[in-house]
């Protein structure tokens, strides 16, 4: 969509990054949730149900809050691995953009 391409660009600008954009919606400090089981993970939350408002009077079309959750889970800003998996003490031990 050229249009979301547009408005992208246009909150690059004025935020520098997409990144710093997203980020202030969590003071840039990942959201680490703790699951016990994979059916507990929601498809959306109130969080990217904020940002989704916040992308929609920006002007972006065809953004839902199930899109921006995958999106938040895929680049790291909200961490919703199962707390019984193997590596879940190293991967909540890595650093974070606010601790580097």
């Amino acid at each position: 969509m050229l249009v979301n391409a547009s408005k992208f660009m246009e909150i690059k600008k004025e935020f520098g990054s997409f990144d710093n954009s997203i980020g202030r919606f969590v003071d840039h400090t990942p959201v680490v949730n703790r699951w016990r089981d994979v059916k507990a993970i929601p498809s959306k939350t109130a969080l990217s149900d904020q940002i989704r408002e916040d992308l929609m009077k920006r002007g972006f079309r065809f953004i839902g809050s199930t899109i921006v959750y995958a999106y938040l889970q895929v680049v790291g800003i909200v961490n919703d691995h199962i707390v019984s998996r193997f590596r879940y003490p190293q991967i909540i031990s890595l650093p974070t953009r606010s601790s580097r």
